[in-house]
Order: structure tokens, then C-alpha cells, then sequence
């Protein structure tokens, strides 16, 4: 890889990039109500006559200053944010949610457009979709956006979030500063752009899911960037010297078809695309979705050139689309015109904190098997080339390897080495540069989201710190998240709770494939050829668990089928085929009753007739039984209904 420097460093540019970094999103969550204190309001200004307020008369130039006391603070508003926010707020804590754009979603937000891709890219060509919270939200979008509007899925997004009661979300914020004493992080530093408004956010916990990390690193946070040398961690494809490179940011376009001629006359800034120059792989066809490899990435100050960084990327994504229309190497653009240029370039890599443990490069390819695994992976080794689209005589990627099987993430991984109350998730974890260019998916880094969100509530109900929730409670925190439709590969559910587990029999009216009694295996999907399933013949059909004595209930839940083997993301081009669906899945559970049989009689305890979710809840008032039965209805299209696991608690 050419090492020549792409950039000159400018102080102009350096400053613009610095002062407002990129933050991520938020959310909220049931039971408590997180409310900010009485506003800290004083006047500073000198001239008492410098406000006429015509309403209530004179005064002076009011300083507005808020603190806001919660549990968890989650620092970034993307994929990554938005889980740990849920997480933390549905396991009780209250939870502060700052993004410092005006929607959700980061890369995947309409600003953006980025493709929500995640372990999708395994040599068999088969995904292993993510359950969960982020499942969840892609399920939520087919429902609520049909139409596949971008602009729509970040209300989607903001509605996701803002319905959670425990979450209070601060947008268009930015976290400039942790306040440190101690050695912890005891707050948070924010401005409010829209409101003029300095917030001081107070919190047991923080996460940094921001992607660049400043909160953590204005804490004194341990990180690296750059590429690590291949000796340090035997990585094979890592460079034999260590090096600054840093994978690069990309804007993206749209176009479309508009029934008649559409000649382009490129802006004063467009660079020009030297499209002969260019080895095979940046690929100018299909055009209407834009192009993955308009990036460039940096060995130097990556977050300090953004705005440099950007000003390149307008010209060159102009650029390709000038050769495109006026080359007259390509007729089929002539009816075509741009629809959306991308004026926030999705990043890749930047800061990478250290965490206990560094993930690397031979822990994914050997499919390592981790004792506090919380998240996984599996999209394959794709490390951009950071010069990108200045250094065309090079793959724009070199996709080095495709993983056979995921591969696991440990809890080590998500949080810091010496801030001790610092958690994160997203492509700034503690991993090599090698192990960033597969793990930065952001579906993958949901994943970990919703691992170090759930981690942060239970920190704080067990009063303890992330590193000693990781060496005595990593059993709990890994039930918790399998219980809440977490998958963590190799590692099945043995939850003590669990009252399905002890029924005396579990039989079913019609059976097609699988078997009923694998619904309680601890594995809540088919892995490879494995069957974990139970599917019935034909609907309605019914479920029923026996115990031997009565057992108190008052919850049951029930996992169904969604069809992992097919991906649901927003995508750019609407794909509804191969491993692409643009729909609701037929597969999904529609309708469905349970009941109880109480001192011999069968009661009803709840009925759902449009159930959204794969992980299906029925909560009631506690009741003494010794059998239920799930009567399942109607699915969204398909005959048979597939179950995966069903769970009971009192």
C-alpha cells in the first residue's frame, strides 16, 4: 500500500473538524422518567440594556446552563447508541441519550445512507442476521415505512427511541468534555446548538458510541490509531512496520431517471475522476445508488482534516458523475440527474480505545472462543485502501478473507483499561485495525451496543464497575441478553429462571420439522445444519407446557421465525430478492392467544392480534398453573408457524 501522503495539514481545517465531532443518537426506556434539575440561569452580560424583551421589559443576556443527573449516559446517536440506550433503559437505568446530528441513525441515517450490513458476509453467502434490539428496529421500519423513505426512517428511528420512557434524548448535542475526578468520568460537557444551551450531564456510567470517541479521550481514555504491525498480534494481513493509516471516510450519491435528457454542467469544485487510471473494482455500474469507494482515509490527524477531508470527497463523488454523464463512455446516464449528494461523509475508522483485552485478526479467523462473549461478528476482513480514490492504481478494498462461521466478541473488548467507568461500542472498541475493518459494521456494532447497555444497568444495580460485572456477573449479563433476543454463538441459555425449562412435558397439536421439545435447547436459532426450531403443520395450531406441581407465572415469551437467512436493512436500491427482502417477513407470528389452566379450568391470559416483534411478550397478574398453551393464529403470509424458544417467569 503507498504510503505518500493525501493530505496537507491545515490549521483552518484541523480546528472546523475538531470543535464539533461526530456524535451518535438516543432513546428511552419504561418505568422511571429521566428529567433534568432546575436550570443553573445567570445573567452575564455587562449592559443591562442590552435585551428588550417587549413582553417582561428589560434585562440582560441570559447564560442558559443545565445539569442533568442519570444513570447511564450514552454519547452517540447510530446503530451502535441507539441499542445501548434501549438496553440500559429497559433493564431499568435511567438513561441520557446525546447525539450531536438532528436525526438518529449515523451512517445509516438519511445524511448519510450507508447500508445497515452485518455478519452477512460469511463464504457460504448465507447471513446470520442479528436478533435483538437492532432486529427490532429494522422490523419496526417495515411496518411503519413501506415506501422506503430515508428521511422517513429517521423519524422511525426517532420514534423508536423517544417511546421509551427511561430515555431522555438530547439532539443536535455535542459532548465536548468529560469532567474527570478520581480517575472516573463524573461528567459530560455538552452544547446544545439549537438552544444556545450548555448541559453538564452527571452519570454513574458512560458509553461513547460516538465512533471518533472524544468523550473518552478528553477523560484521558487509552487509545491507538493506525495500523498495528503484523508481528504484535500475528496478524497476516496486517503491514510488516506499523504505520498511521486509517481507513477513510465516503460520499455517497443518488440519481434517477428522468424520462428525457438531463445534461450536467460539473460545479466549480468538482475534481476530476481519471476513470483510465483506475484498476477493476471501482465499479460505475449500477450508478443510481452512488459509490462505496468515493472515500479517502489519512496516516495522519483523520478527525482534524474531516472538513479537508470533505471538501475532497464533494469534488471527486462531482467528479465521477461529470465522467459518467460527459465522458461518452456511458450513453445509458443520458435521462439520468442527481437526486441526493451526501454532505456528511460516512467514517470508518478513526480512534480505537483500549480496552482490557484487544480483539484482533487470528481471534476472528480462529473463531476464538471467549468465556464473556456478549456480541459477534462475521462480515468479512474488508480493509479499505486509505488512500482510496487518490491512489487509483490499487483495489479500493482488498476484502482479504470471508469467514467461514462468526466469531464471537468478548466484554474485555468494550470497555476501558483505565477509566474504569467508561464503556463502548462501535468501531472505536479495543480491536487491531485489522479486526475494525470487519467488526465496524454497524449492525455488528448494535450488537455490542445492546451488550454494553444492558452491562451499564446492571452496574448499576449491582453497585459495581464494568471490569468486576465482567469477572463475577458475565453469567448474568449473558443471560440477560439472550433473554432479551441477544445471540451469542457457542454459547446456549441455561437461565435458573426459567420455568419452561422444568415443565414436565411440551407437546404440540402438529408437528412439520424440528421438535417441541427443542424450544427450551438454549438455542434460540438453527445454527448451520443444526435444527432448534419447532414448526407446526398447518394453522391454527397449538403449544402446551406441563408441570408436574403448580408454578407461580406472570410472564411468558415466545421467540418466532423472522427468516435470519434474509437481510431487512434500508437499502438504497429496494432489493426484494436473494438474500434481500423489502417486506415484512411472511415468517413472522401475527396473531396468537395464551392461556392457563387454573385449578383445572382454562383462562385466558393475553391475545395479540398484530404482533411486530420476533421476541413476543405476554406479561399478566401472577397466576398459579400447571399447564399453559400458546393457540397461534395467523402468520404474515406463510401456512406453517415456526417457534424457537419459549421462556416462563414468575
Amino acid at each position: 500500500m503507498k504510503r505518500r501522503k493525501f493530505f496537507a495539514r491545515g490549521l483552518k481545517g484541523a480546528i472546523a473538524a475538531s470543535v464539533l465531532p461526530l456524535f451518535g443518537q438516543s432513546c428511552a426506556t419504561p418505568n422511571k422518567q429521566v428529567l433534568p434539575s432546575a436550570a443553573e440561569e445567570t445573567h452575564t452580560g455587562t449592559d443591562p440594556e442590552q435585551w428588550q424583551h417587549m413582553g417582561a421589559g428589560k434585562r440582560a443576556y441570559e447564560s442558559r446552563h443545565k445539569t442533568i443527573q442519570c444513570e447511564v449516559a450514552v454519547i452517540g446517536g447510530g446503530a451502535a447508541g441507539i441499542c445501548a440506550a434501549v438496553a440500559a433503559a429497559r433493564n431499568g437505568a435511567q438513561v441520557v441519550l446525546v447525539q450531536d446530528r438532528p436525526v438518529l441513525g449515523g451512517n445509516a441515517s438519511s445524511e448519510i445512507r450507508v447500508h445497515l450490513n452485518g455478519a452477512n458476509h460469511l463464504k457460504d453467502g448465507k447471513p446470520e442476521r442479528e436478533t435483538g434490539i437492532i432486529e427490532e428496529i429494522l422490523l419496526h421500519n417495515r411496518f411503519h415505512n413501506q415506501q422506503e423513505s430515508y428521511p422517513v426512517w429517521d423519524h422511525v428511528l426517532y420514534d423508536f427511541v423517544t417511546r421509551e420512557p427511561n430515555i431522555s434524548l438530547m439532539l443536535n448535542t455535542s459532548a465536548m468534555k468529560a469532567e474527570v475526578s478520581g480517575g472516573k468520568i463524573v461528567a459530560a460537557d455538552c452544547w446544545q446548538m439549537t438552544t444556545e444551551t450548555r448541559f453538564t450531564i452527571h452519570a454513574e456510567l458512560f458509553i461513547d458510541c460516538s465512533g471518533d470517541g472524544l468523550l473518552g479521550a478528553t477523560a484521558g481514555a487509552l487509545y491507538r490509531t493506525g495500523r498495528e504491525a503484523s508481528s504484535e498480534f500475528n496478524e497476516k494481513y496486517a503491514p510488516a512496520v506499523a504505520d498511521g493509516w486509517q481507513m477513510g471516510s465516503t460520499v455517497l450519491l443518488a440519481s434517477k431517471d428522468m424520462g428525457k435528457p438531463m445534461p450536467f454542467e460539473a460545479p466549480s469544485f468538482t475534481l476530476k475522476y481519471e476513470a483510465e487510471k483506475s484498476v477493476k473494482g471501482r465499479k460505475l455500474s449500477p450508478f443510481t445508488a452512488g459509490f462505496w469507494w468515493v472515500e479517502l482515509g489519512s496516516e495522519n490527524d483523520i478527525i482534524g482534516e474531516f472538513e479537508d477531508t470533505k471538501h475532497k470527497l464533494m469534488g471527486y463523488a462531482y467528479g465521477v458523475w461529470d465522467y459518467l454523464k460527459n465522458s461518452g463512455k456511458h450513453p445509458e446516464t443520458e435521462n439520468f440527474a442527481l437526486d441526493w449528494v451526501c454532505s456528511l461523509p460516512g467514517k470508518r475508522e478513526s480512534r480505537r480505545f483500549i480496552g482490557d483485552y484487544i480483539l484482533c485478526e487470528p481471534d476472528m479467523l480462529g473463531a476464538r472462543d471467549f468465556r464473556d462473549a456478549v456480541a459477534y461478528g462475521g462480515w468479512s476482513l474488508d480493509e479499505h485502501n486509505p488512500g482510496g480514490i487518490e491512489n487509483l492504481s490499487e483495489p479500493p478494498s482488498y476484502f482479504h478473507e470471508r469467514f467461514d462461521e462468526v466469531y464471537q466478541i468478548p466484554f474485555r473488548s468494550l470497555y476501558s483499561k483505565n477509566i474504569p467507568n467508561l464503556l463502548f461500542a462501535g468501531r472505536n472498541i479495543s480491536q487491531t485495525h485489522m479486526a475494525l475493518s470487519s467488526s465496524r459494521i454497524m449492525a455488528t456494532c448494535a450488537l455490542e451496543g445492546q451488550a454494553v447497555g444492558t452491562a451499564a444497568a446492571l452496574c448499576v444495580k449491582k453497585d459495581v464497575l464494568p471490569r468486576a460485572l465482567g469477572e463475577e456477573y458475565i453469567d448474568e449479563l449473558q443471560e440477560q441478553l439472550m433473554r432479551d433476543d441477544a445471540y451469542i454463538p457457542k454459547r446456549p441459555a441455561r437461565d435458573a429462571k426459567d420455568l419452561a425449562r422444568k415443565a414436565s412435558v411440551i407437546v404440540a397439536s402438529s408437528t412439520r420439522s424440528g421438535d417441541a421439545a427443542l424450544l427450551t435447547d438454549g438455542v434460540s436459532r438453527d445454527v448451520g445444519n443444526e435444527i432448534h426450531h419447532w414448526q407446526s403443520d398447518g394453522l391454527p395450531a397449538e403449544l402446551q407446557l406441563e408441570w408436574e406441581a403448580p408454578v407461580n407465572l406472570s410472564s411468558v415469551q415466545v421467540k418466532c421465525d423472522t427468516n435470519l437467512k434474509r437481510l431487512i436493512m434500508m437499502r438504497n436500491d429496494s432489493a426484494n430478492k436473494g438474500i434481500y427482502r423489502n417486506d415484512v417477513p411472511s415468517e413472522l407470528m401475527k396473531s396468537l392467544d395464551l392461556e392457563a389452566r387454573v385449578n383445572g379450568k382454562w383462562v385466558s391470559l393475553g391475545a395479540i392480534e398484530k404482533n411486530r416483534t420476533r421476541l413476543i411478550k405476554f406479561d399478566f397478574d401472577e397466576v398459579r398453573t400447571t399447564a399453559v398453551r400458546l393457540k397461534l393464529k395467523e402468520t404474515y403470509g406463510e401456512k406453517n408457524a415456526k417457534l424457537f424458544e419459549i421462556r416462563c417467569y414468575t
